[in-house]
């Protein structure tokens, strides 16, 4: 018999406390019922989603939903709550941008922190739930959308807002809000469409990667293009 094995035998393997099992499960079932939520109302939003939908698509009881996460409205929020760190990505790109960018190149700094990180969120299939729950936030803009709008989301553009005003001096913030929005506008589009296979003939997939440069060149010079001094 090799050591190995007189071990094996001398020293079982120590067994989780049911306390700790018990903890354990709880906590797989909160995350299976929170991702089961995020998906249904991505797809079919809030008012679309029952708490029966949302149980039936985690396999938990129907009343474990209420337990752990209250009403409907609560568990819609608790989504925002838990991908906070989403904005805090976005948000410290933009900083690092800002910081790092060469004599010149600000403006394009903060487009690229503007697209890269939500089109990596795009490509991950543990997160892109929660990028089309935002696309159809933003697009409803419902009444259960205001205070995720308000508490997470308007910072984060008006950090951006900020940023393009600083880049393009002399530029009213009316204007630079308005470029925020035509370009929060063209980079959800690009994320969620699915024709441009079609339109392209195959040359580019949903969400291509090799897009990607072309949209930062498209919003930036859109934004460049705006605010560009007339020849005549």
């Amino acid at each position: 018999m090799t050591t190995s094995k007189k071990l094996d035998q001398a020293v079982p393997l120590a067994r989780p406390s049911k306390g700790r099992a018990n903890a354990e499960a709880s906590a797989d079932r909160k995350s299976d019922i929170l991702l089961a939520a995020e998906q249904l109302f991505a797809l079919h939003g809030f008012h679309g989603v029952s708490i029966r939908d949302i149980a039936n698509e985690a396999g938990v009881q129907f009343a474990l939903v209420g337990y752990y996460y209250g009403p409907k409205l609560n568990l819609y929020h608790e989504i925002f709550r838990q991908r906070a760190g989403y904005v805090q990505e976005r948000l410290a790109f933009l900083a690092s941008a800002q910081k790092n960018a060469a004599p010149g190149q600000l403006l394009e700094k903060i487009v690229e922190a503007f697209v890269t990180p939500v089109l990596e969120v795009a490509r991950d299939p543990q997160r892109r739930n929660f990028l089309r729950l935002i696309q159809r936030g933003m697009d409803e803009q419902l009444v259960e959308d205001e205070a995720v709008i308000g508490s997470l989301f308007n910072p984060m553009a008006h950090a951006f807002i900020d940023a393009f005003t600083a880049a393009l001096p002399g530029v009213s913030r009316g204007a630079a809000a308005c470029c925020y929005q035509f370009a929060l506008g063209s980079l959800l589009h690009h994320v969620g469409d699915k024709r441009i296979e079609v339109l392209s003939r195959g040359e580019f997939l949903p969400c291509d990667p090799q897009a990607e440069a072309l949209l930062l060149k498209f919003i930036t010079a859109g934004i460049r293009g705006v605010f560009a001094r007339s020849a005549h």
